[in-house]
């Protein structure tokens, strides 16, 4: 199976939805995709992310399975926290808790980074489990099994759907996190993606097991096939 998990394209927060380039970066990406094809598309419940995942639907004549738990909204009320002006900001943004992700007592509780004292009374714990739970729910249901003991996929009937996911970032790293085993601070301090990037995920059964492989992380040829801006959220150029 791959999976393709698409951010979606430039947006304005409020009113949810996309600007004209967000649109123009939806019908890249549409573009891109169509050439693959796929066999399935989820797509979150905002607007933003249906928006940009309509010229795709569009151009394979595709419906799509809306899927709640992947709104960045409930990720945003369980995973941000006020900062020291009273703003309330994603809490891997804050500077206390980066510092934090990057330390030696962090690393060394792996998986069960979230049991540091810091989080303990925050509702980050329960927001994580929540997205990581779904996660790995969904993807038993394409057929691959989680074995937390081998930290690694149990494949017992062959799958070579082609599948997307139209989303959001900050959603994303928790579920990039989940599906990859991989400590959540560590994709949060050290893996990035812009607005409609694509990221392929590979998995690939060898003798009955998969673990699972990134191809491309936050990809934007799309972009550039399309004469479109390479910004990353409309502030750096690469």
């Amino acid at each position: 199976m791959l999976l393709f998990f698409v951010r979606h394209g430039d947006p304005t927060y409020d009113p949810d939805e996309l600007t004209p380039l967000g649109h123009r970066q939806a019908e890249a990406i549409g573009k891109r995709l169509s050439r693959y094809g796929l066999d399935e598309i989820y797509v979150s419940s905002s607007t933003r992310a249906i928006e940009t995942s309509i010229p795709t639907r569009e151009m394979l004549k595709m419906d799509a399975t809306i899927l709640d738990w992947t709104n960045e909204k409930h990720a945003w009320d369980q995973l941000s926290l006020l900062d020291e002006k009273g703003n309330r900001v994603w809490a891997f943004t804050r500077s206390d808790i980066r510092e934090l992700f990057t330390s030696k007592e962090i690393k060394a509780l792996g998986e069960a980074w979230y049991t540091h004292p810091f989080f303990e009374g925050t509702t980050i714990p329960e927001g994580y489990l929540r997205i990581k739970n779904h996660a790995r729910e969904f993807l038993a249901s394409q057929g691959y099994i989680w074995e937390e003991e081998k930290g690694r996929y149990r494949n017992d009937v062959p799958n070579d759907k082609r599948i997307a996911l139209f989303a959001h970032h900050g959603f994303g790293v928790t579920f990039l996190s989940s599906i990859l085993d991989i400590p959540y601070p560590q994709i949060c301090e050290k893996f990035n993606f812009s607005h409609s990037g694509l990221t392929v995920i590979q998995f690939l059964p060898r003798d009955g097991y998969v673990i699972p492989e990134v191809l491309t992380l936050g990809n934007d040829g799309h972009l550039l096939a399309e004469g479109l801006p390479t910004k990353y959220n409309n502030h750096l150029y690469f």
